[in-house]
């Protein structure tokens, strides 16, 4: 990776960060069980969209009174997750910081979410120069929105930032937002998602050097 024309890396956080996203299609498979079992494979489906997308699209309608219930459980589920980090990331990120490169997540993640990944991780915000979450952005991914405020706040021009993501509405809000995208093949096999990406890794253990 060409470590010197990038300014600021900005992080994805389920699937990027921590390896998350097997855990929450467990979540996802019990609740689509319960309100969809005429659709057999739904959380696989909604991988990568935001709450709202999901609700709107499977929650809606009859539905829409569950949406408290669900995401009662899912508060509950988050604060008791298993937030392991995806192999390398803490040695690379660290390197990145010693050539002072600006890092930042942005997660379409919630504060009650942070607060949980906080609580596994005290380290976790000496890591970041910022942080942004689903409140600091008005629309979701796909919309290059969250990555064009990271690069505003860093100062630098979207070209030189670089995106690390693993979700296909994550790989086209960084394409959208003009940055060099990196897609981890964590959450979709690495060949569906090299379309939308400039590099394609399964971790970061090889990117120090």
């Amino acid at each position: 990776m060409e470590k010197m024309k990038m300014k600021a890396a900005l992080f994805d956080l389920d699937g990027v960060v921590f390896n998350t996203e097997p855990q929450y299609t467990v979540f996802w498979g019990e609740q689509c069980r319960e309100f969809h079992p005429e659709h057999p494979g739904l959380e696989h489906e909604i991988k990568g969209q935001t709450l709202v997308q999901i609700y709107d699209a499977w929650f809606a309608g009859p539905l829409a009174e569950k949406q408290q219930l669900i995401t009662s459980r899912l508060n509950k589920f988050e604060k008791q997750m298993d937030y392991a980090y995806i192999a390398g990331f803490e040695d690379y990120i660290k390197d990145l910081r010693k050539q002072g490169i600006k890092t930042a997540v942005v997660t379409s993640s919630n504060q009650i979410k942070m607060e949980a990944v906080y609580q596994h991780h005290p380290e976790f915000k000496d890591l970041f120069d910022a942080i942004l979450t689903s409140e600091d952005f008005e629309r979701s991914k796909p919309d290059p929105d969250c990555y064009l405020k990271a690069a505003e706040r860093f100062g630098v021009i979207p070209e030189d930032c670089v995106v690390f993501e693993d979700s296909f509405n994550g790989l086209k809000s960084g394409r959208a937002a003009g940055m060099r995208v990196v897609g981890l093949a964590t959450t979709n096999p690495a060949e569906r998602i090299r379309p939308l990406c400039d590099e394609v890794i399964n971790d970061y253990i090889n990117l120090i050097g």
